[in-house]
């Protein structure tokens, strides 16, 4: 084993590019076995059952149905929200699959191998332009891999999903001066994931040294390639100002979308959207901080001297993403939320930057080996071999997939029947997988409640205040109020939805006071709301955890 790494470390070192070039393909070729493997485990998860669909692709899949049928979602404010924020080259995609009978939902569930794939591909180009060594170029796309599937980014297939595979390229085509590529990549960065223009831009800049007139054009693209997706979101505008964000219990920690935290470390650390360190895995993509200390004792590890000056790129993109990270804390929502800028560009620099550190690690293991055999050494190169390669397997977590399941499979066959304009009612969590799974429009939904731009969000608000008021009144009359003025076709009642412990662990609904705290203190007095008296004279349909009413029957209903 020792001999077959070392031929393949020492090797690259030669000056026969003949030779140079299989090794090349060889590890490329190992580097897209992985990158096929791990896909093929989510897939294995995405097709575990009929009704599963990842977690933040609910977002975009259901109202992409229409691209296979026009008539589905008529006047729908959630579906009209999520399309007029859905960038316009992501929404493309998906269109086109569908006119060749991909539907969205079988689409988000394979897109992510391929663009696994592409991005290990860009991946290893680009560490070999940095640190010609094929083993390297293996190490670092197979950590960046394995980071990729312990997080649910590159699994959701949204518009997130094609960050790495962007960047990457962008990163690869800018080293070897490809410029009329790069013009290429700024489109598609902007027709696809708009935040990732403004890294892309800033690490240009830090580079356009004598490429001015390059830069002056795809600056100019770049707010061509913008405009339409700022113009779309107009229509449900404006945006939440911090002022705005920092009163509204929804970005405090327990509201939808989480920002404020009290405490300083997770608020500026580790916090899902405001911390500046992203959750690294495996814990080898952590050796990426030891690339300095290898570079400046280079003595001891010689392979390093083989890397090129195109190493500075590395700390561009930190110092990058680091200015637009404080800038996105500075405009708060003007620059979306400020780990986007960090997450994705640092979980790249360390898998680079271990991936060189690994492979000048284990060349020095093998050199003292190699002069003086000490079984320290090799046990040291297996460990790091082991873990390597097997570390996702003793993790209980991978692949992280988010895919949820829903097993209501009477209901969705229910609902499918009914008229395409129908509009269900509910507070239940099964809310965020109907328009999915029963092609159907809901009144509100957690996974619908995005609070960021008011025009819509306001309307959100009111509608799930009203919602919980007319659930949990004591008068009948709150109900028929709701269905007529939302024109309420159906409601979905969970079997548990009249006891306090239901309210108190539905955190979200938190935010929407006074009507939740009304609500809960009614229960908790044991008032039995109007509705949960018609839940057998006004069914349906009943499941083991639902009860579907009719909205007619209860307009109808005389106390």
């Amino acid at each position: 084993m020792h001999r077959f790494l070392t031929a393949f470390i020492y090797e690259t070192s030669t000056e026969h590019k003949q030779e140079f070039s299989r090794q090349t393909l060889f590890w490329l070729i190992i580097s897209l076995v992985f990158a096929v493997f791990y896909g093929i485990l989510g897939l294995q998860k995405a097709f575990r059952g009929e009704y599963v669909v990842q977690d933040d692709a609910r977002e975009y899949v259901f109202w992409m149905q229409r691209f296979i049928n026009p008539e589905l979602f008529p006047h729908d404010l959630i579906a009209d929200y999520f399309k007029s924020i859905t960038p316009l080259g992501f929404a493309a995609i998906y269109k086109m699959m569908a006119s060749l009978g991909v539907t969205p939902l079988l689409l988000s569930k394979i897109l992510p191998i391929c663009l696994g794939l592409i991005t290990s591909i860009y991946c290893f180009r680009l560490c070999l332009e940095i640190f010609p060594v094929p083993l390297a170029g293996f190490i670092s796309t197979l950590l960046l891999n394995q980071s990729l599937w312990f997080k649910s980014d590159l699994v959701s297939a949204t518009p997130k999903a094609f960050v790495y595979s962007l960047l990457l390229a962008f990163l690869y085509y800018l080293l070897r001066k490809s410029w009329l590529i790069i013009c290429f990549i700024i489109v598609l960065e902007g027709l696809f994931y708009p935040p990732l223009i403004l890294i892309s831009l800033g690490i240009l800049f830090m580079r356009s040294r004598g490429h001015y007139l390059w830069v002056l054009a795809i600056l100019g693209l770049a707010f061509i390639v913008m405009l339409p997706y700022a113009i779309a979101s107009v229509e449900f505008g404006p945006v939440v100002t911090a002022s705005q964000a920092w009163k509204m219990p929804e970005f405090w920690p327990g509201g939808r979308h989480p920002f404020f935290d009290p405490n300083p470390w997770q608020f500026w650390f580790i916090g899902q959207h405001s911390g500046i360190l992203p959750p690294l895995m495996p814990p080898l993509i952590w050796l990426g901080l030891l690339l300095p200390l290898v570079v400046k004792y280079s003595s001891r590890f010689p392979l390093i001297n083989l890397i090129k000056t195109q190493i500075k790129i590395l700390p561009q993109i930190i110092i990058v993403s680091l200015t637009l990270f404080f800038a996105a804390h500075t405009l708060l929502l003007k620059l979306f939320f400020p780990t986007r800028y960090t997450i994705h560009t640092l979980r790249i620099v360390m898998a680079i930057a271990a991936g060189i550190a690994l492979t000048t690690v284990l060349d020095s293991f093998l050199r003292v080996y190699q002069q003086k055999p000490q079984i320290l050494q090799l046990i040291l190169t297996v460990t790091l071999a082991v873990i390597l390669l097997f570390y996702p397997n003793f993790s209980g977590r991978f692949p992280t997939t988010d895919y949820r399941q829903s097993g209501e499979v009477s209901l969705y066959k229910f609902l499918l029947q009914q008229p395409q304009d129908i509009l269900i009612a509910t507070l239940a969590d099964e809310a965020d997988n109907i328009p999915t799974f029963a092609q159907r429009s809901i009144l509100v939904g957690r996974e619908y409640a995005l609070p960021f731009h008011l025009g819509y969000y306001s309307q959100i608000r009111q509608r799930t205040s009203d919602l919980i008021d007319a659930q949990y009144s004591q008068d009948l009359v709150a109900a028929k109020k709701l269905i007529k003025k939302y024109q309420i076709s159906f409601w979905l009642v969970e079997n548990t939805a009249f006891q306090p412990e239901y309210l108190t662990k539905k955190t979200w609904l938190q935010s929407f006071q006074p009507a939740f705290k009304e609500a809960l203190s009614s229960l908790k007095q044991d008032n039995t709301p109007a509705l949960a008296k018609l839940t057998k004279h006004c069914s349906v349909l009943e499941t083991e955890q639902f009860t579907v009413l009719k909205a007619e029957c209860i307009v109808n209903y005389r106390q």
